[in-house]
């Protein structure tokens, strides 16, 4: 990942701007340590801070044209840049960057050539000829972007809002999927797939299919330069991920570079359950495993930094975004600076626990559809976010856009968690990678039912935040925080306590509107709420309000009423079950 910030149409173009605008783009330094670049057009100012992942040597931003006269700022990554330039042939590259292909697809194509990228990506480009510019957002939001307003006049726009917060008279995220054009003025979505009006799909369940292109969105991810490995908590999406990578990468340019041994990582609490799952993955892969362990007062004391980094206040995202942020140290430490993850998964497939409610196809469907347009709010910000703090990036192989195209075209009904026919969530892509010949993974660990990121880095970090905040926050505090807090009123005094250190960082009222509030169960939107009348009165944003879901599920596994899941060992069972009756 990178960091860009760019600020357009202002009055002043004085040296004492330009000095602001490199004090504000070195707040984005962590996102980008290997160079700094600025270009200066006039009253306009392009600022780059890079994380060198592809052509580390000549891939410097910003990045021109053949003449200069289109300038581009670019965080992101273009998976495809070696087939655009086949399309570009009388056009002169000056770098082997895969993102210079923006520059000159502009001048070949226009502002339509925005879906032409296959990628994540944010930037902001220049046209110094008829003095416009655009900017867009990759069509799910992993890379972040954030839109301001200067009382000059002036547009900006950054990669975090930090950079925007003191200097801007409002901003806001800049929505996925959409392009900004000087020119036709205002914002315009060019992301419009089939599943975005949520009309229930029809089409056929092809495991092959699906599977064929899983592997074709990791595949592409091993573009890179640098030393790369892949996040592993031992759950099926990372899991696979792994897999995958393993089985690939042998073939792959960057393991020609740096070794056909795939590395893989891993964090929690000592003894907590993503370890030794991670472990026993990592084992049968083969992998070269890189296990870390932090303790609840590690974490506490990195609260604060962690919140100034992923600028939420929201619970859940903090409470997964801290051992991330931990684990992201560790990683860089190790030379590492690209990693695999698997984000986006249970969005696609129903797979949060809180699905087993789901009424009928119809919910079910429009709810994925709600969880993955959400999700530049939620676990894109919190990945993106964790890792860049520390420079390091982070890819995310289930958020492929053609990947996400064949799974959401699929009639919903396969999704369905169906325990009369044996089907736990994310049954269908389960059964993709479930190949007798050659195994992906053992059985039992691809139909391992899922577990909360923060509960599975050890199910004391929760109880530990909780503990914190209920020594810092008063019971009189948390009565008038409506009076304090009137936006997104925090109801616990966790919430409570992580307000008040982000309000500490961020004091705008536009700060505090970038965050999503509203009610939710097991991480689910506020419209799943309505799928059980229980849930309204026990309104935990993590996963643990469905743990009698996830308890049930594994009784009636191990009672054998669950098909095409193997029986693991009672012991390993009753653990499982002991673990999570740990936390009610």
């Amino acid at each position: 990942m990178c960091g860009i910030l760019a600020v357009l149409g202002c009055v002043d173009s004085s040296q004492a701007k330009r000095s602001r605008i490199i004090e504000l783009s070195r707040r984005l330094r962590h996102r980008g340590p290997d160079w700094s670049g600025l270009h200066c057009f006039e009253n306009c100012y392009l600022a780059h801070q890079r994380l060198a992942i592809v052509d580390p040597t000549s891939g410097d931003q910003p990045l021109y044209n053949e003449d200069k006269t289109v300038v581009v700022t670019v965080n992101g990554e273009i998976y495809n840049h070696k087939e655009l330039r086949e399309k570009l042939k009388g056009h002169q590259f000056r770098t082997g960057s895969d993102c210079e292909v923006i520059a000159h697809l502009y001048e070949e194509y226009g502002e339509e050539f925005v879906d032409m990228l296959d990628g994540m990506f944010s930037f902001v480009l220049l046209d110094t000829r008829s003095k416009t510019f655009i900017a867009a957002r990759d069509a799910i939001g992993i890379t972040p972007l954030y839109m301001g307003w200067g009382l000059d006049g002036s547009i900006w726009f950054a990669s975090e809002m930090k950079a925007l917060s003191d200097d801007c008279e409002r901003f806001v995220s800049f929505l996925p999927g959409h392009i900004y054009s000087s020119k036709q003025g205002g914002l315009r979505r060019w992301y419009n797939p089939p599943w975005f009006t949520e009309m229930v799909p029809s089409g056929s369940y092809d495991p092959l299919v699906l599977r064929n292109a899983f592997e074709k969105a990791v595949t592409k991810r091993l573009m890179t330069d640098v030393p790369f490995g892949v996040l592993l908590s031992g759950g099926l999406d990372s899991s696979l991920v792994a897999a995958v990578a393993c089985r690939h990468l042998a073939d792959s340019e960057a393991a020609r570079q740096w070794g056909s041994q795939l590395h893989t990582f891993c964090v929690g609490l000592k003894g907590s359950p993503d370890l030794g799952a991670a472990r026993e993955v990592a084992d049968y892969l083969g992998t070269r495993h890189h296990e870390f362990h932090f303790t609840v007062q590690e974490g506490i004391d990195a609260l604060e930094e962690v919140i100034y980094h992923i600028e939420t206040y929201d619970v859940t995202t903090i409470r997964a975004s801290t051992p991330m942020f931990l684990m992201s140290r560790k990683i860089k430490s190790l030379g590492v600076k690209m990693v695999l993850s698997g984000e986006g998964s249970d969005e696609i497939f129903g797979g949060y626990l809180y699905f087993h409610k789901a009424p009928n196809k119809k919910e079910f469907h429009e709810e994925t559809c709600r969880k993955i347009k959400a999700l530049h709010l939620y676990d894109c910000l919190r990945a993106n976010k964790s890792t860049s703090a520390w420079g390091l990036e982070a890819r995310v192989p289930f958020l492929d856009k053609e990947f996400i195209n064949i799974a959401m075209s699929i009639d919903p009904d396969w999704k369905m968690i169906r325990r009369d026919i044996g089907r736990i969530e994310k049954w269908i892509l389960r059964n993709a990678f479930d190949d007798e010949k050659e195994p992906y993974l053992p059985k039992h660990i691809l139909y391992r039912q899922k577990e909360q990121f923060s509960d599975g880095v050890g199910y004391s970090w929760i109880d530990g935040l909780k503990d914190h905040a209920e020594k810092q926050v008063t019971d009189s505090m948390l009565v008038n925080a409506n009076f304090i807090y009137p936006e997104n009123t925090p109801t616990t005094k966790e919430a409570y306590y992580y307000r008040t250190i982000f309000e500490k960082f961020f004091p705008k009222n536009a700060a505090r509107s970038t965050v999503p509030g509203g009610p939710s169960v097991a991480c689910s939107t506020a419209k799943a709420v309505e799928w059980d009348a229980a849930w309204s009165k026990n309104l935990d944003p993590s996963g643990r309000a469905a743990l009698g879901v996830h308890v049930a599920a594994y009784d009636e596994k191990l009672n054998g009423k669950i098909a095409n899941v193997p029986n693991d060992s009672p012991q390993e069972i009753k653990v499982t079950v002991e673990q999570a009756a740990a936390v009610v």
